[in-house]
C-alpha cells in the first residue's frame, strides 16, 4: 500500500512538472520573434536592415528615426562601413537595403545576378563633394586640373597654386568608400575610363568623413574632400572650375548642385536585392516623399527634383 502511494505521488509530480514546462514554452514562444501570435490583433513588427555608405548614414538614421514614429511596427537598423560594404552585404543576401554614394559596379552587379538577385536602384538624394582646407590657408579657388595634379602628386606645395610656401598634406577617404571612388574617377581621372591613375602614394586615408573634417580643422597644410552634408564652419570650402571654363569658379551648394554648375556632384543611391515589396517598398516610397526629402535638405544634402521621383 505504501509503495502504491509513492508511485501515485510521483505520477502527480511528473504531470505537474510537465504542465509547467508546457506553460513556460508557450509563454516563451509568444514573446520570441516578429511572427509571434499577437493577442491584441495589432500590426506585427517588421525588421529592415539598412547598411552601407558613410556619406548617407546620418541621413539614413534621420529617416529611420522619423519613419519609426509614423510606423512604430517597423524597426530599421542603420549601419555604415562604406558603399562597398553595403553592396557586398547585398550580394551576400545579408541586408535589405544597401546605401551607396556611387553607382553599383558591373562586377558587383554580375555577382548579385550570379547569386540569383535582381538589384534595383533608387536615387534618393543628391550631393556635392566639397574640397576643403584649413581657414588659415589663403587659397580660395582651384581649377579641376590643379586639384587633380595635387592628388596625383604633381603639385606638392601650396605656393604652386597661389598659397604660402607650405607642403600640401593630402587627405582622402579609404578605398571602400564610394566617395573615394567617385573622387578618383571624376577628379583624378577626369572621368576618363581609360585613365588608370591612382591617388599619390603619400595621400593619407582616413576612415570617416568626420575624421577628414577634424584633420583639416587642425592642420593648416591639409586638403581634403567630404560630402556637402558633413562640411562645418570649422573648415573652408574651395571654389572649383571645370576643364571647359577654367576661369569660372563655383562653390558647392544646394543651388549649384541643382543647376549642375558645381562639377563634383553626384547622386546618392539605395539598392534592394530585388523589386521591393511590403514594408521595404513602403519605406522607399516614403523616402521619395516631400516629408523625407525635407530631411535631405535639412541635413545639407540636395533633394531629388520632382520629375526624378515620378
Amino acid at each position: 500500500m505504501i509503495f502504491s502511494d509513492i508511485i501515485s505521488n510521483m505520477r502527480r509530480k511528473f504531470v505537474f512538472i510537465l504542465l509547467l514546462l508546457i506553460l513556460c514554452l508557450t509563454a516563451c514562444g509568444t514573446k520570441a520573434g516578429s511572427n509571434a501570435p499577437n493577442p491584441d490583433n495589432t500590426e506585427q513588427s517588421q525588421y529592415i536592415d539598412n547598411k552601407g555608405s558613410d556619406t548617407i548614414v546620418n541621413l539614413a538614421l534621420a529617416w529611420a528615426e522619423r519613419y519609426q514614429t509614423i510606423k512604430p511596427n517597423v524597426q530599421i537598423s542603420v549601419t555604415g562601413g562604406g558603399s562597398g560594404t553595403g553592396l557586398t552585404a547585398l550580394v551576400n543576401k545579408s541586408v535589405d537595403i544597401a546605401n551607396a554614394s556611387r553607382q553599383i559596379k558591373q562586377e558587383e552587379l554580375d555577382a548579385a545576378k550570379a547569386a540569383g538577385l535582381n538589384p534595383q536602384e533608387f536615387v534618393i538624394a543628391r550631393d556635392a563633394i566639397a574640397v576643403i582646407i584649413n581657414p588659415e590657408n589663403p587659397v580660395d579657388h582651384l581649377t579641376l586640373t590643379q586639384l587633380s595634379a595635387i592628388y596625383r602628386g604633381e603639385i606638392t606645395n601650396w605656393k604652386e597654386v597661389g598659397g604660402e610656401d607650405r607642403p600640401i598634406v593630402k587627405l582622402s577617404r579609404e578605398t571602400n568608400s564610394g566617395t573615394h571612388v567617385f573622387f578618383l574617377e571624376t577628379v583624378i581621372r577626369f572621368s576618363n575610363k581609360d585613365d588608370k591613375t591612382i591617388f599619390s602614394a603619400n595621400t593619407l586615408l582616413l576612415p570617416s568623413s568626420e575624421g577628414i573634417i577634424a584633420e583639416v580643422r587642425e592642420n593648416p597644410n591639409a586638403i581634403g574632400y567630404d560630402g556637402l552634408g558633413y562640411v562645418t564652419s570649422e573648415v573652408k570650402m574651395v571654389a572649383i572650375s571645370s576643364l571647359e571654363t577654367p576661369e569660372v569658379y563655383v562653390i558647392p551648394s544646394a543651388a549649384t548642385v541643382a543647376d549642375s554648375s558645381y562639377l563634383i556632384s553626384r547622386n546618392l543611391y539605395m539598392y534592394t536585392p530585388d523589386v521591393p515589396t511590403g514594408e521595404i517598398k513602403a519605406y522607399i516610397e516614403w523616402i521619395m516623399s516631400a516629408e523625407a526629402q525635407q530631411i535631405v535638405k535639412d541635413l545639407g544634402f540636395v533633394p531629388i527634383v520632382e520629375n526624378e521621383r515620378e
